[in-house]
């Protein structure tokens, strides 16, 4: 039986490994889709806390929304910190904001070379499209 299974479905075809490359696309796929699955909780949370303003807290109602939707750790931790964030933005400024009083903060974050990493030093690479 397991002879007449692995010439119908044979490992070259179904290969249980991913190519190092295809792995790594795949797993910005995976983290994009989390960050989408995260922006869609808050902005729902948002909707919530606003909806329930005159009967809850805005932390109870992240509570509430985290407990309805039965959100698991640590996804709920994520989700109730960062609508805590867009919350708090308006009422807590940015150190830097308050002391040069600019409206936005400047971006002294190091640019993300994600293709350089990926690439090697010195490699050319063509990006293949489906």
């Amino acid at each position: 039986m397991l002879a007449l299974l692995r010439r119908l479905f044979p490992e070259r075809i179904f290969r249980r490994k991913l190519e190092p490359a295809a792995e790594r696309r795949l797993r910005l796929a995976q983290a994009r889709a989390e960050e989408a699955i995260i922006r869609a909780h808050v902005d729902n949370a948002l909707m919530f806390v606003d909806t329930l303003a005159e009967d809850l807290t805005f932390d109870r109602a992240i509570e509430t929304y985290i407990r309805e939707m039965a959100i698991p750790e640590p996804l709920a931790s994520t989700v109730a910190t960062r609508t805590l964030v867009v919350l708090g933005q308006d009422l807590v400024p940015y150190r830097r904001r308050a002391v040069e009083g600019s409206e936005e903060p400047a971006d002294d974050r190091p640019k993300l070379r994600l293709n350089d990493a990926s690439q090697g030093r010195g490699q050319q690479r063509t990006i293949k499209r489906a």
